[in-house]
């Protein structure tokens, strides 16, 4: 029963955050596939003149090219995570049969539970990059929306391609939600361990310590941490997520042609743009999340307990 509640919980945190900062999504993804050859995406300077760009060139429809699949996803992904993270560290802490888990068990914990959402969501993500791609200077037919990027990709380009990406989706995950998860209970013992009086307090009552504050720094500081270790594998999953050229011939191979070609014309360098844009959506989307998150969790419980 608690696994559904943290599922709750974690989409509608997931949904919160996809809807005040998408625009920082459309301008992190598409810095991350301009490599500085020939494209059809404009040049943009910084991430405020990249706003500034789509907002007269394309409009507001433009700042939230892809929303439809990136509430779906970030929902999907955010209710799934909290379910198999919150499972498996049930399970360990049985099997342990201990109050808290160590570290490298929050670690495994969190990282199985980023291996089994990249597998459900990544065809999600894939037509996300590839609506948020499109604009003005595109050759290929525009697709509609999400369900029609859908049917195009699996007529055009099979079902497969659905999962283009899925190795370095599979690394991001898994090292991004393990890093994050993992310094996230760490701190989050930390502070507790501090206001609580040097641990005297009851499990319990410890709990009630964290106000909205505490809970919105802790998830910015852990997703600060994971973004600095594992943004290049972001990079490399947009690059080779993107549609075809119009001769249906990709602009990338697999993944590691995505590495060889970006070392070699941009350096590593090249693995980090976008990454302005991604730190101004990802550091207070984690505060988000996390603050709506404990909050849901905190009422559904309360629930549980006044039944």
């Amino acid at each position: 029963m608690w696994q559904w509640e943290n599922a709750t919980a974690g989409a509608i945190a997931g949904f919160a955050t996809v809807a005040v900062l998408h625009p920082l999504d459309v301008v992190r993804t598409r810095f991350q596939v301009n490599d500085g050859r020939l494209m059809n995406l404009p040049i943009y300077k910084n991430t405020g003149h990249a706003i500034v760009t789509i907002t007269r060139a394309e409009g507001l429809k433009g700042l939230y090219a892809g929303f439809s699949p990136a509430v779906l996803g970030s929902t999907v992904s955010w209710g799934l995570y909290f379910f198999f993270y919150n499972r498996a560290k049930s399970r360990y802490l049985r099997r342990t049969e201990k109050q808290q888990l160590s570290p490298g068990l929050h670690l495994i914990s969190a990282a199985e539970a980023g291996a089994l959402v990249s597998l459900f969501t990544n065809p999600i993500w894939l037509v996300k990059t590839r609506l948020q791609l499109q604009t003005p200077l595109q050759l290929s037919q525009p697709y509609s929306g999400f369900s029609d990027a859908l049917r195009t990709i699996l007529k055009e380009e099979g079902w497969h391609t659905l999962y283009k990406g899925i190795g370095p989706s599979l690394l991001l995950q898994v090292s991004h939600g393990a890093i994050q998860f993992t310094v996230y209970e760490e701190l989050r013992k930390f502070v507790l361990q501090i206001k609580s009086d040097r641990g005297k307090a009851a499990l319990r009552d410890r709990e009630k310590l964290l106000n909205s504050l505490d809970y919105a720094v802790l998830g910015a500081t852990s997703k600060f941490a994971a973004m600095l270790f594992t943004y290049p594998y972001q990079v490399i999953r947009s690059r080779i997520q993107q549609r075809p050229n119009t001769d249906g011939v990709p602009k990338y191979a697999n993944s590691w042609h995505v590495v060889k070609e970006t070392l070699r014309f941009e350096g590593i360098r090249g693995f980090y743009k976008g990454i302005t844009a991604n730190l101004l959506k990802n550091v207070p989307a984690a505060s988000i999340t996390f603050v709506v998150y404990e909050n849901v969790l905190n009422l559904l419980r309360l629930r549980d307990r006044n039944n």
